[in-house]
């Protein structure tokens, strides 16, 4: 910030979240379920508000529709709490705790006031980080995705692991000796651990469990085979 400030340039309001979060990991009170997955989307619970309306359901879909939401309903109260604009909704949504397994909502609906409590999926507050100019999670440069329950059946690996699939591997990855991760690498375990009560991917694991700079061995499947791999990490400096 002393760097911006110092060419004139100004701090952008969706980078006060950034330092805050450099600022919590010198500190030691960095929570990255909190603090780093900030501002969850609705559409994880599946809610789609038809905007020009306010805070009138467009869709329902997920976890919403489950639980009874129906196009056309306002949401009116989220926890007990009065909500008038999206940021309200947002801000209520966001202090949900992330260990939470229901949200309780109240909806106008035909007139009428209507109580729904809706369940929330698993990790229900993930969002994409990638995309921060400043970060304290760990960067590793791999993209993966989630075996799905039969593909670890088949590879007999238990069904609430976090055994993932790569699928993409950045070239900054070689550049920087990183990893010597391939695209259709499974990744299924890291440091001897298999599950996690978070993670579903590899990728997930890495950002909630490790600090940047942090080293990890991890193990991989190759074409049927085992391989023990190093993997190291780095922190992305701030861009501007």
């Amino acid at each position: 910030m002393e760097r911006t400030f110092a060419r004139n340039q100004c701090v952008e309001c969706h980078l006060i979240g950034d330092y805050q979060n450099l600022h919590r990991q010198q500190d030691g009170t960095l929570d990255k379920l909190v603090h780093l997955f900030r501002s969850p989307d609705l559409k994880a619970v599946g809610i789609l508000l038809d905007v020009p309306k306010g805070l009138v359901l467009k869709e329902a879909t997920g976890a919403a529709a489950a639980a009874g939401l129906q196009p056309g309903d306002r949401i009116a109260k989220w926890e007990g709490t009065d909500v008038w604009t999206f940021a309200d909704v947002q801000h209520r949504y966001n202090q949900t705790p992330r260990t939470a397994k229901e949200a309780k909502l109240t909806v106008e609906r035909a007139g009428k006031m209507v109580d729904v409590t809706m369940a929330l999926p698993p990790r229900w507050w993930w969002s994409e980080t990638k995309f921060r100019q400043s970060s304290v999670e760990p960067r590793f440069y791999f993209d993966d995705r989630p075996l799905t329950a039969a593909e670890k059946q088949t590879m007999g690996l238990p069904a609430e692991g976090f055994a993932s699939m790569v699928k993409y591997v950045s070239s900054t990855a070689r550049t920087m000796e990183l990893h010597a991760l391939q695209e259709g690498d499974v990744i299924t375990a890291i440091d001897g651990k298999r599950v996690d009560p978070d993670a579903h991917t590899a990728s997930l694991f890495l950002i909630l469990r490790k600090m940047p700079g942090d080293s990890a061995m991890l193990e991989v499947l190759r074409g049927g085979k085992k391989i023990e791999m190093p993997l190291k990490t780095i922190q992305m400096s701030f861009r501007k």
